[in-house]
């Protein structure tokens, strides 16, 4: 028994799909080592990845799935990120110290967009480690905020002063940076400005950064940060629970099987971003009149407006050429022979994905995090292209057919990428710097 509570972890990330991934990838590595997870979702999303498990036949082993209330009604929109962030911490608090309490919990594992809780396990006497969901760039551009402001770059509100880019590692715009890039309206702006301020001061009681990158290809922002941990690229288990809020489409794979290799445009944005009318359009018929087979997902809040008929009828013109499924196991998509490239959002384990896997990149990115990772894959890794909206903000099916073959045809865009994927899993197998950096993880959580 007292081993038992000696390796018994808590994980608790932020409750949004691309939170709950990465941290049930590493709560999957910990569990190989002897760990005992406590997974803490909303009650929302909990749910969710249950269904998702039971549609396919998953157990979950070492890890023990927990939920809590998220603060909202029934009849609220559980995914809007901007309420969460406001009603979060006062609906989690009180059922997250029981949960500590009870369970003698010694370790946790905190989303940095839960940084909240790192007051609440520090007055408990619980030892922390902050997990970054995004690049180590982003967290010392996070850092750093307060210079930009102080710099005139941006005001507290948000508002972008001075239209430069911002010299960090990669460089980006500086109406690209998340906290901006994220507010719909200036209230929402100032609101992130001021919660990164608020929570930045909290940083300082987490022993350390776990960071799902590699330090072969984040150095300079790895150098920015004093207690980073790069762990990474976090590769999803092939069997277990893998947070998933919706059940993956494995048919896909039999699909991809009658594919040539290196043909098939993948494309996936995730599961926040939203595409009005037109532009699904563009993307659509883009897709249809592009040279190579494509294998598309439209998770089912994709779009709103779009007439089922239309789309039934578009699903059948492709047939043979194209194929739409609602959600894919991505990992094993990516690493799929018959894969030529990725047409993505970026978001950050997207990319490390891709990366992973040696697929080069079609950059299509909605917010947050996501221009500052186009920048890596354009500009700094150049391995991929960038996808560029038109004079009324629409990626035209023209530019997506173009791009689509000139990444197709540029060689060195290829090897370029193939040589990261070498690099990126050099850096987790033994004696890699991930792979380290995980034992040194491992050791610590050891600590009571």
């Amino acid at each position: 028994m007292a081993a038992a509570t000696q390796l018994h972890v808590m994980v608790l990330p932020f409750p949004a799909q691309g939170h709950v991934i990465p941290l049930m990838e590493l709560s999957h590595r910990l569990a190989d080592q002897g760990f005992k997870i406590d997974f803490v979702n909303t009650e929302f999303n909990h749910d969710r990845v249950l269904k998702a498990l039971a549609e396919k036949g998953a157990i979950p082993g070492g890890i023990r799935m927990l939920s809590i209330p998220d603060g909202l009604d029934p009849a609220d929109d559980h995914t809007d990120i901007g309420k969460l962030v406001q009603v979060l911490p006062a609906a989690m608090l009180s059922p997250l110290e029981k949960m500590i309490r009870s369970e003698k919990i010694k370790w946790v594992i905190v989303d940095v967009s839960m940084s909240w809780a790192l007051e609440l396990a520090t007055t408990m006497g619980v030892r922390i480690a902050l997990f970054s969901t995004y690049s180590a760039a982003i967290f010392a551009l996070r850092m750093n905020l307060p210079k930009l402001i102080e710099d005139g770059i941006l005001d507290e509100t948000g508002n972008v002063k001075k239209h430069e880019m911002v010299q960090l590692m990669p460089p980006i715009d500086a109406a690209e940076i998340p906290w901006v890039s994220l507010g719909s309206t200036q209230e929402r702006r100032r609101y992130n400005i001021q919660n990164v301020f608020k929570t930045n001061r909290l940083m300082a009681l987490a022993e350390m950064i776990i960071c799902n990158t590699f330090r072969e290809i984040e150095s300079e922002a790895l150098e920015l940060l004093s207690n980073a941990l790069p762990v990474g690229p976090l590769l999803a288990p092939a069997s277990g629970p893998t947070g998933h809020f919706l059940p993956e489409d494995m048919t896909c794979l039999t699909w991809l099987d009658t594919q040539a290799p290196g043909s098939v445009i993948y494309v996936a944005f995730g599961s926040s971003t939203i595409f009005d009318v037109a532009q699904f359009h563009e993307l659509a018929n883009g897709l249809a009149v592009s040279d190579q087979p494509f294998l598309w997902v439209v998770r089912p809040n994709f779009t709103n407006g779009i007439q089922e008929d239309w789309f039934n009828e578009y699903k059948d013109r492709i047939k043979g050429k194209g194929l739409v499924i609602s959600w894919a196991p991505q990992q094993r998509v990516l690493s799929h022979p018959s894969i030529a490239c990725f047409m993505s959002h970026c978001g950050w384990n997207s990319t490390m994905e891709g990366v992973l896997h040696g697929v080069p990149f079609l950059c299509w990115p909605y917010f947050s995090d996501q221009f500052c990772n186009q920048s890596y894959i354009c500009n700094v890794w150049k391995t991929g292209i960038k996808l560029c909206r038109d004079k009324q903000g629409v990626v035209t099916q023209e530019e997506i057919k173009n791009k689509a073959a000139q990444l197709l045809e540029d060689k060195e865009i290829k090897e370029r990428a193939v040589t990261l994927k070498t690099t990126a899993r050099a850096s987790i197998q033994e004696g890699g710097s991930s792979h380290q950096n995980f034992l040194e993880l491992v050791n610590l959580l050891r600590e009571q």
